[in-house]
């Protein structure tokens, strides 16, 4: 099953201690398509976007997805955008919680505010960025990475 399904997640308690989320609240998972494979110029970023430096934790998100995809790029060049406030924000694709961007320089990644600090969503957006590619590999987002809802939660 793909991140890109529409379903509620109910959390426990212990696996919401565990990855250090929200704390047995049912989590709306509304993601649907997560990339963009538009041309540079035609990419616009949501409604609200504003770029943030990338805290220090993103970091050592990028180091553990590369490690577990066994794929490598220059954290230097991904933008991080929030949209700040919201639990999803409006695309062309429909509500998300995530995105992310090809730009003529590297590439962006979008998250809706309330989930910034949510590490399975930033690393499933910097998958994308390392895999270059829209879509769900199994290889990459289930086997290798546990980088969808499902996987994480069961984790």
């Amino acid at each position: 099953k793909n991140f890109d399904t529409k379903a509620e997640v109910r959390v426990s308690n212990r696996s919401a201690r565990r990855r250090g989320t929200l704390y047995g609240m049912t989590i709306p998972v509304v993601l649907s398509a997560c990339s963009s494979l538009a041309a540079p110029s035609e990419i616009s970023l949501p409604n609200g976007a504003v770029e943030i430096a990338a805290p220090a934790v993103y970091r050592d998100w990028h180091q553990k997805t590369q490690q577990c995809s066994g794929l490598t790029a220059d954290f230097s060049t991904v933008k991080f955008y929030v949209v700040p406030g919201v639990e999803t924000f409006s695309t062309d694709q429909g509500p998300k919680v995530g995105m992310w961007l090809r730009t003529s320089r590297g590439h962006a990644i979008v998250v809706a505010g309330n989930y910034q600090e949510h590490e399975m969503v930033v690393r499933h957006e910097m998958l994308h960025s390392l895999i270059r590619q829209a879509g769900h590999p199994t290889s990459y987002f289930v086997d290798r990475c546990q980088l969808t809802w499902e996987t994480w939660l069961a984790g």
